[in-house]
Formats: structure tokens, C-alpha cells, sequence
């Protein structure tokens, strides 16, 4: 199950990210964390700004709601997103399945 933590207006939850992936997209749920993957290498951070693209195009929000809190240069990210809901997060797994 997704850990999904909510306070001040905004969620933070584990994203699982596979780079080189043949096309973007939500993998599921693995581990407690949401599985992304992502076309962009994990070189000079193209794979970080391509998860935060990704994920303010998927829940509609600005690039600068979306922040990587910790785990930049690990494939585990937590990930920040302010003004979405818990529900909307798992909402993208279900929009996927």
C-alpha cells in the first residue's frame, strides 16, 4: 500500500523511478512507493526533472508544487506535492491499472 503523508496543504509520499523506460508512465505500486517510469537517463539530473514534469502534467498542477525532498540521486525519491490531495495520488494508480 502507498504511504501517502499529508500536512500544511500538501502530500508526501515514495516514488520508485525506472529511467531509460521505453515510455512515462505509472508502474503500480512497489515497495510502498509509486512506481514511475521515465524515458529520461539518470544523467546531470534529466531524470529528476522529467519525474516532476511528469508528475505536474498527470495531477495538473505548476512544476514549482512538485519537490524532491530527499533522494536525488537515488532511484527511491520522496516527493513533495503541495495543493493535491491524498485521493488524487491514488487516483493515479488506479487511472494506470
Amino acid at each position: 500500500m502507498l504511504e501517502i503523508q499529508e500536512r500544511e496543504g500538501a502530500v508526501s509520499f515514495l516514488v520508485r523511478v525506472q529511467p531509460r523506460a521505453s515510455k512515462e508512465e505509472i508502474a503500480g505500486e512497489m515497495g510502498g512507493a509509486l512506481k514511475v517510469r521515465l524515458q529520461a537517463p539518470a544523467l546531470e539530473d534529466r531524470a529528476n526533472e522529467a519525474l516532476v514534469e511528469f508528475l505536474a502534467q498527470l495531477l495538473k498542477t505548476s512544476r514549482t508544487a512538485v519537490r524532491i525532498l530527499s533522494g536525488e540521486r537515488s532511484r527511491t525519491k520522496r516527493i513533495e506535492i503541495r495543493g493535491v490531495t491524498r485521493q488524487q495520488i491514488l487516483g493515479l494508480l488506479v487511472q494506470d491499472a
